[in-house]
């Protein structure tokens, strides 16, 4: 039996024996290609060029996120699955990039980054980065290589650094009467495990890569704000979060305005004065409007006993992420 009809079945029979089963069950065939299909979320005029946007939901993970029903997206997969069918669409003509993101991993933000740089240099079509809720540390990272950074008032960006979340649960373990032992080739070969306390040696190690990372999020920003001085970049690049004003005064954004301006103002870029505004889901998705898009996840306490799957396994890893 195929996983996804596993998945769905199983949800169906918990949803049934709690009582929230509803009156009735709509069963849609579906074709078995799951590529992006187009949706249209504001028609202006027949033939009109297009503006596409591309949304960036959630934590910037390079794996695949699960869901209820489903095996989930892979972002940084997505993100070039949909810029690629707007660098095919010649009546694209812009893209706006929607961010609603605490951040995520060092490595999955710099692909995005790349790709988006990418997608620039071949198409030559403009990107504008739309802030929504949080776009933070990686968030902000992927959005400086877009053309402009737009933000809603109510925005919470910045978070301008690199962070690593280790846990030691030495005494823990002492308490219960459990000795973990580890066998290893070198000093340095489990820094960072739990199991272990972390070295003078290990802490070193570790903060010399977190520096250089930290490094190269700084020449991101630089080559994104190229209207601020790198010193005034290290200044701001303290690792808070800044409301869409304080962003706005020090130069981190470009303008304040809701989605509906950002709209407007890649209508001007292009210098068109009607365009149909598109964007990209897998097919049979509901997108009523614009401001439909896939959920987003603000919870990102990683105290949290309920931690997500990026964080779960797969030992220590090095985030550009706001985590309160």
């Amino acid at each position: 039996m195929p996983r996804s009809i596993t998945k769905t079945t199983m949800a169906c029979l918990v949803l049934s024996a709690a009582g929230c089963m509803p009156k009735g069950l709509l069963i849609i065939p579906v074709s078995p290609d799951r590529r992006v299909v187009e949706a249209e979320l504001i028609h202006e005029a027949w033939l009109a060029p297009k503006i596409a946007v591309i949304d960036l939901d959630g934590v910037i993970v390079n794996a695949s996120r699960s869901g209820l029903l489903s095996d989930g997206e892979h972002p940084v997969s997505a993100l070039l699955e949909k810029l690629d069918a707007a660098a095919a669409d010649r009546a694209v003509k812009a893209v706006i990039l929607r961010i609603n993101s605490p951040g995520g991993s060092v490595a999955a933000s710099e692909y995005m980054h790349q790709e988006l740089m990418r997608f620039r240099a071949e198409t030559n079509k403009p990107v504008l980065a739309a802030m929504m809720d949080v776009a933070a540390s990686g968030g902000y990272y992927v959005a400086c290589a877009c053309d402009e950074i737009w933000a809603h008032r109510s925005t919470v960006t910045g978070s301008i650094g690199v962070l690593m979340q280790l846990f030691d649960v030495t005494g823990t373990m002492a308490k219960i009467g459990v000795t973990p032992t580890t066998i290893k080739s070198n000093e340095l070969k489990a820094g960072g495990s739990p199991f272990e306390k972390l070295s003078a040696r290990d802490r070193e190690v570790f903060q010399g890569i977190i520096n250089g990372m930290y490094e190269e999020f700084i020449a991101v920003v630089v080559a994104g704000r190229p209207e601020l001085s790198e010193d005034r970049i290290r200044q701001l690049a303290d690792g808070r979060v800044y409301t869409a004003q304080q962003a706005f005064d020090s130069g981190l954004v470009d303008h304040l305005g809701s989605f509906r301006d950002v709209i407007e103002e890649a209508k001007r870029r292009v210098g068109v004065k009607q365009a149909n505004v598109v964007t990209y889901s897998r097919p049979h998705a509901h997108v009523p409007n614009f401001y439909a898009r896939s959920p987003f996840e603000a919870n990102v306490n990683i105290v949290n006993l309920d931690m997500p799957r990026w964080l779960r396994g797969g030992g220590a890893k090095f985030m550009y992420l706001w985590a309160p």
